[in-house]
């Protein structure tokens, strides 16, 4: 049952919160919803107290608030999936414990294993008439860490929609609520440069009726989806869904008529978006948000018609390596879901695994001889490389003949070194 809330915290003047060391333990794993769904209160109250609940481990997911900073190690151990967003300051610091793990197999991590669960700190919107909390604005892990956990606080929040979800919460699940101060958390995604402009306009050119679309956010994924107004019967199926999805609705294009599955509506793990899209969402059955086991899993993903996979890469090597995840000497992006949903379109009846990129950033190519960090994505998935100048189709093909291609869509002032560094790279040297 819903314990009462205590007495104002003193540390937090004039905001009624819980004295969460009632029911947070020294040693406890503390996960929340990741960047719009962050129980903003709660987070703000649980910095402010961490000196008096002993030390405990905070599992991190993408951050638009930076509420955690690196000053807050000296009550915290941090963990996380991701050096995006707020999370670079603690990967640059040292302090970032990663999971360099498929995002397919965070659940399970979740659930039961090393990043297990402890206590969930989750922001949820009021409850229907049933007595039913809805999570709002992200499914995502939140259901594998529900799951797992000992003690839910709940932050209950009157601008949060209610949200059809593969779960919901009730009083006998919830160990305490609070009233939240703060309007939710909002992601704006930038308009696209000229760049994202060509590398959209080639990957929206690939895309027929029919497709299901899985994409990230950003300017290349908002350029893409304008594109796509003209089309029939698109579907979606993703990780997180932003803005620009609702206007491919509301232009007709997205049914889900012919995805294989779910069809007649939308599946995502977490609205990243701004009021716009959480109006949109609130009390649509056209969107469904779903656990990260079943947005990521395998065998759902491998059952949709038409799988069209867009991400992105920091760079691509001229073999079809891709890295994610390192960048000058830091750790800033993410292994992700890149690669399920990567070997999924590769798999589907007319699908597409495509990552994109700019050809080059400043006078730095995209396109390199060799990685400079992890191959994210190894050579044997690679499948549609997209940068500005072109559309490089790697599948099927030998070494030579995929360097050819990479330095067909390379950055003009860098191909005549490329192809000097090509000559070691041929047959895998």
């Amino acid at each position: 049952m819903t314990a009462p809330v205590p007495a104002a915290d003193p540390s937090l003047p004039g905001q009624k919160v819980p004295d969460l060391s009632q029911w947070i333990r020294p040693g406890d794993t503390i996960i929340w919803g990741q960047a719009t769904a962050e129980p903003i209160t709660l987070t703000r109250a649980l910095v402010a107290q961490r000196h008096r609940l002993g030390r405990v481990r905070l599992m991190l997911g993408i951050d638009v608030t930076q509420t955690i900073r690196p000053e807050h190690a000296d009550g915290f151990d941090f963990a996380g999936y991701c050096g995006a967003g707020g999370n670079r300051q603690l990967a640059r610091a040292g302090l970032l414990d990663l999971y360099t793990i498929p995002y397919s197999h965070l659940a399970q991590a979740i659930r039961g294993g090393p990043a297990r669960a402890d206590v969930v700190l989750v922001q949820v919107s009021p409850p229907d008439a049933q007595g039913r909390y809805s999570l709002g604005l992200c499914n995502d892990w939140l259901i594998p860490a529900l799951a797992a956990a000992r003690v839910v606080i709940a932050e209950v929040n009157e601008a949060v929609p209610w949200t059809h979800g593969v779960r919901t919460l009730g009083e006998a699940d919830i160990t305490v609520k609070v009233t939240a101060q703060h309007a939710p958390a909002e992601f704006h995604s930038r308009p696209p440069s000229d760049v994202e402009d060509r590398i959209a306009s080639h990957v929206a050119g690939l895309i027929g009726d029919g497709a299901t679309l899985q994409l990230g956010l950003g300017g290349v994924a908002n350029r893409v989806l304008s594109l796509l107004k003209d089309r029939r019967d698109l579907g979606f199926h993703s990780g997180v869904v932003g803005d620009s999805f609702v206007d491919l609705v509301e232009s007709g294009a997205l049914t889900n008529a012919r995805k294989g599955r779910d069809e007649g509506y939308s599946v995502a793990g977490i609205l990243m978006g701004t009021r716009r899209l959480f109006d949109f969402a609130a009390r649509n059955p056209v969107l469904q948000l779903r656990g990260s086991d079943y947005t990521h899993d395998g065998e759902v993903l491998r059952s949709l018609k038409g799988f069209v996979a867009i991400n992105s890469a920091i760079e691509v090597d001229l073999t079809g390596q891709i890295n994610a995840e390192w960048a000058a000497g830091q750790y800033v992006g993410a292994v992700g879901g890149a690669p399920d949903f990567n070997r999924a379109a590769h798999v589907s009846p007319g699908g597409l695994p495509i990552i994109a990129l700019p050809s080059a950033e400043g006078t730095i190519s995209r396109i390199v001889a060799r990685l400079s960090g992890p191959a994210t994505t190894p050579r044997c998935d690679a499948g549609l490389i997209i940068t500005d100048q072109g559309v490089a189709d790697l599948r099927g093909l030998s070494n030579q003949q995929r360097i050819k291609r990479m330095i067909a869509i390379a950055a003009p002032a860098h191909r005549e070194a490329l192809e000097q560094a090509a000559a070691g790279l041929i047959n895998g040297q």
